[in-house]
């Protein structure tokens, strides 16, 4: 069963990039100036980038099987895992820094503004997409002949 959809309003697309770069700046700036081994820089750094493309797909998943399109039970299951890993590391690294309350409180609500804002991008997109409002054609997957 096909739904219409609706394109996104202006304000909603600016507010979801607002959310994704705002989230995903001030992560990042404050991992650039913390006073922590590089190494933790890294594995903070690397959930960001998990957590967001975990995000992203799972909602392109879930999209995808409302519009009954074919997804596999183990790719979605993969996106679950992904997501609430990304997740679990993060309260499990937070748990165990030496930073203050307020620092490990800041970074877990960039972490969760910077996963909203993913996803509500992705969805605009596709939303975009769906509505006809994006005219670029999307290029068909290689055949496996």
């Amino acid at each position: 069963m096909k739904q219409q959809v609706h394109k996104p309003s202006p304000a909603f697309i600016a507010a979801s990039w607002a959310a994704l770069l705002l989230g995903a700046a001030a992560y990042l700036v404050g991992l650039f100036n913390a006073e922590m081994a590089l190494n933790e820089k890294g594995y903070y750094l690397t959930l960001l980038l998990f957590g967001l493309f975990a995000a992203v797909s799972l909602q392109k998943s879930v999209r995808d099987r409302v519009e009954e399109i074919p997804v596999s039970g183990l790719y979605y299951s993969l996106c679950w895992f992904a997501l609430l890993a990304s997740l679990l590391l993060l309260l499990v690294g937070l748990w165990n820094a030496t930073l203050l309350l307020s620092e490990k409180g800041f970074y877990g609500m960039a972490f969760a503004l910077s996963l909203f804002g993913a996803v509500a991008v992705q969805k605009n997109t596709r939303d975009l997409m769906a509505a006809g409002g994006n005219t670029r054609e999307i290029p068909p997957l290689p055949s496996g002949d």
